[in-house]
C-alpha cells in the first residue's frame, strides 16, 4: 500500500464549488479528514469503503489539536492509502495547509496541494460586491483578526489606514474592536457588510457603516461562521443601491 496525501481546499460551503481536481481526489480517497466547515454533500462523493474522519476545528470548538491532526494524517496514510485532508476555502489562506504538508514531507509521504475557493473570495462575491472597482478599490487585503490572547491582529491597525477593500476573517468575536479601530482611523463613515454562512442556503447579510455595524448585526442576529468586509465597494451592495435611489426619488 502507498502512502500519499492530498491536502484539498473544499471551497466556501456551496459543494458545487470544489475545484474539479478536488472532487476527483474525494472520488479515489481511501480516507478523508475532514474540518467542520466542509460541507457533508461532498463527503458523498468518496468511494464506497472510504474511512470518514471527523477531526473538527472552528470558532469555539477544536474536536482535535493541530498536531494531533498532522499525525493521525500521516498515521492514516501508511495504514489506509491515499487520505483527502479535506479544509474549507483554501488550504493555504489561514488553513494551516503548509504546516500539514512540511509534516507529511518528513515522513517521506508524496503530498500533493488542491487549492480551494477561499471565503476572502467568495464571500463578497456571494453578495454581488467587487473586492476592486475602477474609482472605489485598486486593491484588497485579507486579514485575519486573531492574534495572541485577545489582541487584534496588528496588520489591522494598517489595513485601516488603506484606501484597499478589507477582507476580516474571524473577526465576528472581535467586531467591537475592530469598529473601534476603524473609527479612530477616521473610517466611521465607511461602508461594511458581514455575510454569515455564504453561498449556502442559510446565508445571511447585513449592509451597514462602520459606526452602526455592531447594532445592525446584532438586530439581525449575525454569528459566526461569518466574514467582514469594509470598503467602498460595499457601496455597491444591491440593498445600499436601492437605498440611494429611493433617498434620491423621495
Amino acid at each position: 500500500m502507498q502512502p500519499k496525501i492530498s491536502i484539498v481546499g473544499a471551497g466556501p460551503g456551496d459543494p458545487e464549488l470544489i475545484t474539479l481536481k478536488g472532487a476527483k481526489a474525494i472520488q479515489s480517497a481511501d480516507a478523508i479528514l475532514y474540518d467542520a466547515l466542509v460541507n457533508d454533500a461532498l463527503l458523498g462523493l468518496a468511494p464506497e469503503g472510504c474511512e470518514l474522519i471527523y477531526v473538527g476545528k472552528r470558532a469555539g470548538e477544536k474536536y482535535l489539536q493541530q498536531d494531533e491532526i498532522k499525525l493521525l494524517m500521516v498515521q492514516t496514510a501508511f495504514s489506509h492509502g491515499h487520505v483527502v485532508r479535506l479544509k474549507g476555502g483554501d488550504p493555504m489562506v489561514f488553513g494551516r495547509g503548509h504546516e500539514e504538508l512540511d509534516y507529511a514531507k518528513a515522513f517521506g509521504v508524496p503530498t500533493e496541494i488542491v487549492p480551494g475557493i477561499s471565503s476572502a473570495l467568495a464571500v463578497p462575491m456571494s453578495q454581488q460586491v467587487p473586492l476592486t472597482h475602477r474609482g472605489l478599490a485598486r486593491s484588497f487585503w485579507v486579514v485575519t483578526a486573531t492574534a495572541a490572547g485577545d489582541e487584534l491582529n496588528t496588520d489591522l491597525h494598517l489595513a485601516a489606514q488603506s484606501s484597499a477593500t478589507i477582507v476580516i476573517l474571524m473577526g465576528i468575536g472581535r467586531l467591537a474592536k475592530i469598529v473601534e479601530l476603524f473609527k479612530a482611523a477616521g473610517k466611521k463613515n465607511t461602508p461594511a457588510m458581514i455575510v454569515q454562512n455564504a453561498t449556502l442556503p442559510d446565508e445571511k447579510y447585513v449592509v451597514s457603516s462602520i459606526d452602526h455595524i455592531v447594532a445592525d448585526a446584532a438586530k439581525a442576529n449575525i454569528g459566526t461562521p461569518g466574514t467582514i468586509i469594509v470598503g467602498d465597494v460595499v457601496s455597491l451592495h444591491h440593498d445600499l443601491v436601492i437605498a440611494s435611489v429611493q433617498h434620491h426619488m423621495a
